[in-house]
């Protein structure tokens, strides 16, 4: 859904990458960099952040919708052509990005009036993040999302190791280390969702909002959704990704029903195409997040990821799939077994003067 001609005050930042309206009582955030699915820069993060915090005390402001600019979906996540180019300089402006990304997601959260997402065609990763931990998150029958982040040897973030360790039995194990594509309908069984309603039908519930309450209206325009194709693999997920030992997940997919080719075997090859070091780094993650706060999740995330930027798998996933392009990433190491239980535990490591620390000091641990 695009914006169009509205009354109202309109705002952008410097660079027009997000536009903030006023329609009626509602409050648009709309993210305005189609050519690029919307991927989301430290600008965008902090134009956010800073906005919403000033409508959460606007008496004016009852309601507040998030969408995409352009057909294409609401944001296809974090700009990683941009992370790459800092990755080979040192990474900084990264850590400052994830920084007010995730102070970002943790205000959506804990948003203290209806924060309404449209989760209308790509949302990934970053775009995840932004939606998911809404209060009213809007699927379509467009709807493409997930947290692909093994593919370019990275790992779930911006929250996601909290909403998929939190998803029913161990799909939201399966859509972490396979990193998948999940349609709308299996956002609504994962738990990253709440309410089916037609791409045809957003542009007339966005203005059923400036004036009705979210529940009214998002109730007047919801629909049954579609069956999850996931929810239907509950039987051999649930058997197969149990426990904390990747290699062994591995075995029990290949060797599903008898190992015959099928979806569990299909599983296994996307798995092992992974970065190792990603798929066991991701798993512990979810593990570790199950019993978190989001702000807990959101730290460790932060400890992850900066231990990420100083390795080189994150820099040559992204190298092999977006820059270059070849779809031939030389990870390092190679092999599931190569990584050990203490390499994995090294990422989870306090990171000092470094930590997020978005805890108040006397509920933090650290």
């Amino acid at each position: 859904m695009s914006a169009g001609p509205t009354a109202g005050a309109n705002t952008a930042s410097p660079t027009d990458d997000v536009v903030f309206e006023r329609r009626g009582h509602l409050g648009v955030v709309t993210l305005n960099r189609p050519k690029a699915v919307n991927a989301l820069t430290f600008g965008m993060a902090a134009a956010m952040l800073e906005r919403l915090a000033a409508w959460a005390d606007d008496d004016g402001v009852a309601t507040v919708l998030v969408h995409g600019a352009g057909d294409r979906g609401l944001c296809a996540g974090g700009d990683i052509v941009a992370i790459y180019e800092d990755m080979l300089t040192g990474g900084d402006s990264t850590a400052d990005f994830w920084r007010t990304e995730y102070q970002l997601n943790a205000l959506i959260a804990g948003y203290p009036k209806p924060y309404v997402a449209f989760m209308d065609g790509l949302v990934l990763g970053g775009g995840v993040g932004i939606s998911a931990h809404g209060s009213v998150r809007v699927v379509t029958e467009r709807t493409r999302t997930g947290m692909p982040e093994t593919t370019i040897g990275f790992v779930p973030d911006v929250g996601g190791t909290l909403l998929l360790s939190r998803s029913p039995g161990e799909a939201g194990t399966h859509a972490a280390l396979t990193g998948a594509h999940l349609s709308g309908a299996d956002a609504l069984f994962l738990g990253l969702a709440d309410h089916f309603v037609p791409s045809g039908n957003l542009a007339a519930l966005a203005a059923a909002l400036e004036s009705e309450t979210a529940e009214a209206a998002v109730g007047r325009f919801s629909e049954k959704p579609p069956a999850s194709a996931l929810g239907g693999q509950r039987h051999w997920i649930d058997a197969c990704y149990q426990g904390d030992d990747a290699e062994e997940i591995l075995r029990r997919l290949r060797a599903f029903d008898g190992g015959a080719s099928g979806e569990a075997a299909d599983a296994a090859s996307t798995i092992e195409a992974k970065s190792p070091t990603a798929v066991k780094v991701a798993l512990e993650s979810l593990r570790r997040a199950k019993d978190l706060t989001l702000e807990e999740a959101l730290e460790q995330e932060y400890r992850v990821g900066l231990r990420f930027l100083a390795g080189p798998d994150f820099r040559e996933g992204i190298r092999a799939q977006v820059v270059d392009k070849d779809r031939n990433p030389q990870w390092k190491p190679a092999t599931l077994h190569e990584v050990s239980a203490a390499d994995v535990g090294r990422f989870f490591e306090p990171l000092g003067e470094r930590e997020l620390n978005l805890q108040p000091k006397e509920a933090r641990n650290v």
